[in-house]
């Protein structure tokens, strides 16, 4: 059975910086391509990162140089690196494949508020 276990949320001061990590278990991350979604009060959720098996990576317009995605083979997690955050950034974060195929977490709340 499959669980992703997203970490590392908090509330940041605009222009900060925040690390989310996503655990896997009953899967190997390096054999999926694997993204990061968000979603925001009263939207829709959205992919923001997205890494292929091969580990090359794009990234939504909205975060585009202020975001990187990563994976740790090792310890079989994917991270989100997220710099310059902005108030939009505010959010749940989830991890899952670009397809949606696993099970979801329970996300990891990002607040962006001075």
């Amino acid at each position: 059975q499959v669980q992703l276990v997203e970490s590392g949320g908090g509330l940041v001061q605009p222009g900060g910086s925040l690390r989310l990590s996503c655990a896997a278990s009953g899967m190997v991350l390096r054999l999926n391509a694997m993204g990061w979604y968000r979603q925001a009060p009263g939207k829709q959720r959205e992919l923001v990162a997205q890494m292929t098996r091969g580990g090359s990576t794009n990234y939504a317009d909205s975060v585009k140089g202020r975001f990187t995605i990563s994976r740790d083979n090792a310890k079989n997690t994917l991270s989100l690196q997220m710099n310059s955050l902005k108030s939009e950034d505010t959010a749940v974060y989830y991890c899952n494949t670009p397809g949606q195929y696993y099970p979801w977490g329970q996300g990891t709340q990002v607040t962006v508020s001075s």
